[in-house]
């Protein structure tokens, strides 16, 4: 049996959303010009081959501007598609809790006072960046208001941490979920198909290693080339196989069904800006790629923890 309903056989963040708040609820992505350990030197200067310039913000805000214009900027391109609604402000670009407590802090409480709508935070970090005063101020905070900390794991396996130059193991991003976990603040977990090396059950096998972890969700992205990227050079020195769009919607699907089916999904695929990307283009039409994905579910007949373990 499943309660996802006819169109999904998955739990969608949308109706998450309209489940716990009872309105549509959108994310608005902000900079708060934070940096990355991993690219100001105090792990490398590289940072993770994958990411752009911009910190996995390309779609964030502009950090030359105030959290209010980037906010205000942002709300009426919203307003434009759907005219009611709450929002969660999401602190997307970089590392956003790799700094002194006094500007997370600053930064985390001015954005919750941008706007009577807001009903919630969303922040992306490391999970090597969670020092003990910053999780205190984050288990306060998560009494105050509707909080999510979103980690990047990309992959449970050392040896794709170690390509990608992450920084870290998987030991310090399972401590990094357990101490989240024991504060009661919600977890969203990315990860990435399509790394070289790894097979689908590879794949897969980073998706079933998460039930273990009382995540509440997971953002599934697809490997892309972007330029100006660590990748980027790797790619053009010596061009490795990417996953075609039937390959990722089947690891995709495989994923899902190992996936325990309380865990929302946030994602189910990433695209780069049009004009930086290098390969592959299909990523680029994310309502494909999500409508193949329910095409395949419905046609075996899979959903969403099927096969949990």
């Amino acid at each position: 049996m499943n309660d996802f309903g006819a169109e999904k056989h998955y739990r969608t963040l949308n109706d998450y959303y309209r489940q716990k708040f009872n309105t549509k609820v959108y994310k608005i992505p902000l900079n708060g010009d934070f940096t990355c350990p991993n690219r100001d030197g105090s792990i490398s200067i590289k940072g993770c081959v994958f990411c752009s310039e911009k910190g996995s913000g390309d779609f964030a805000g502009n950090r030359e501007d105030t959290l209010q214009e980037q906010f205000k900027t942002l709300k009426s391109v919203m307003q434009k598609k759907w005219a009611n609604g709450k929002y969660i402000v999401y602190f997307q670009a970089n590392t956003n809790t790799y700094g002194p407590l006094e500007k997370v802090k600053s930064l985390f409480e001015k954005a919750l006072q941008l706007d009577k709508d807001i009903i919630g935070l969303a922040i992306a970090t490391r999970p090597d960046c969670l020092p003990d005063d910053i999780l205190d101020y984050l288990e306060d905070l998560n009494k105050r208001t509707y909080l999510t900390v979103e980690l990047g794991l990309q992959s449970i396996h050392n040896k794709t941490l170690d390509f990608i130059n992450r920084g870290h193991d998987l030991a310090v991003f399972v401590e990094a979920c357990r101490k989240l976990r024991s504060r009661n603040i919600n977890v969203v977990v990315h990860i990435i198909n399509g790394f070289p090396g790894e097979s689908k059950e590879d794949m897969i096998e980073t998706a079933r290693f998460l039930n273990h972890l009382d995540i509440q969700g997971i953002k599934i992205h697809m490997l892309f080339i972007q330029k100006k990227t660590e990748l980027a050079y790797l790619y053009e020195k010596q061009s490795f196989p990417l996953l075609t769009l039937e390959e990722y919607v089947d690891i995709v699907v495989g994923q899902l069904a190992v996936l325990d089916k309380n865990i929302i999904i946030h994602r189910l695929t990433g695209d780069a800006p049009r004009d930086e990307l290098i390969a592959p283009k299909w990523t680029l039409k994310k309502f494909v790629v999500a409508n193949e994905i329910d095409k395949l579910m419905r046609k075996n007949h899979i959903f969403q923890g099927d096969h949990h373990e």
